[in-house]
């Protein structure tokens, strides 16, 4: 039987004691447990920004990883252990709309593990989800009742429009580069065919879907879909995000700043 492969995505950034904990509790509870980080450095309770990452990462994993999602634990009044489970992977998390945001419109089974009730330390979290994984670990059925979330958020979708689709930003990652709330298959079934242009601050506008990043000049802009499927928009050698206003310290609110894709040839 191959070692139970655990991965950890959390806001704690890699300088915190917490994390040592966490590893340590989890190997405790799991023997042989290989334990992966997929990153810690989500900004400071951003659900969109650890949901954006999440979606990307895990299913790059081997079906049967748990993933263990450890963002805004105690935030809000529900403070629940959830687990979940798609495609033949993992997760445990905290009833908080992390998973909802994740997985839009997926398919997935839910299990409430706990309700905490009054205070409760990180370490009892952590206890709490070693329990978890120990449970799917020994192969037995599920030993949680089925239940589903009380915080499911609705993740945002592009609208069309009389002249164009509006797009939320989702996130913007290590290379500035932009990326927007629509799959390549909402942008093919929305336009239709039809041109488009995403006009942008200074530079030429982008009419074109590119393969790469080499596919625009130095400096130039361009979109693509990134490996998560979702459009981006990016420069090469530069910084979509700055082109488009958009700061480091901005993450909490970029749900709510939109992109306009305008249909039809640019006047």
């Amino acid at each position: 039987m191959a070692n139970l492969i655990i991965t950890l995505l959390s806001d704690l950034g890699t300088a915190s004691p917490s994390l040592s904990v966490t590893k340590a509790a989890l190997s405790g509870f799991v023997t042989g447990v290989v334990i992966t980080d997929i990153t810690h450095h989500v900004s400071v309770g951003d659900l969109r920004q650890a949901a954006l990452i999440l979606h990307s990462a895990c299913l790059h994993y081997p079906a049967s990883t748990v993933h263990i999602i450890m963002v805004d634990v105690r935030a809000g009044h529900h403070h629940r252990l959830m687990l979940a489970r798609k495609e033949g992977h993992w997760f445990i998390a905290p009833d908080n709309g992390i998973l909802p945001l994740a997985f839009a419109d997926a398919q997935y089974e839910t299990w409430l593990c706990h309700e905490f009730t009054g205070h409760f330390t990180f370490g009892e979290w952590v206890q709490m989800v070693g329990n978890v994984a120990a449970a799917i670990n020994s192969g037995n059925p599920i030993p949680y009742q089925p239940g589903p979330f009380l915080v499911a958020p609705l993740p945002s979708q592009p609208v069309l429009l009389n002249d164009c689709i509006e797009c939320s930003i989702l996130g913007t990652d290590r290379y500035d580069n932009v990326v927007l709330d629509i799959t390549r298959q909402q942008f093919e079934k929305l336009l239709n065919g039809r041109p488009f242009s995403i006009r942008m601050m200074r530079l030429a506008d982008i009419t074109t879907i590119s393969n790469n990043y080499n596919d625009a000049t130095r400096g130039g802009a361009l979109c693509r879909f990134n490996t998560s499927g979702y459009l981006e928009i990016a420069v090469n050698h530069g910084s979509a995000a700055s082109l488009l206003g958009i700061r480091s310290e901005d993450t909490a609110s970029l749900g709510y700043r939109t992109i306009k894709i305008y249909i039809g040839k640019p006047a």
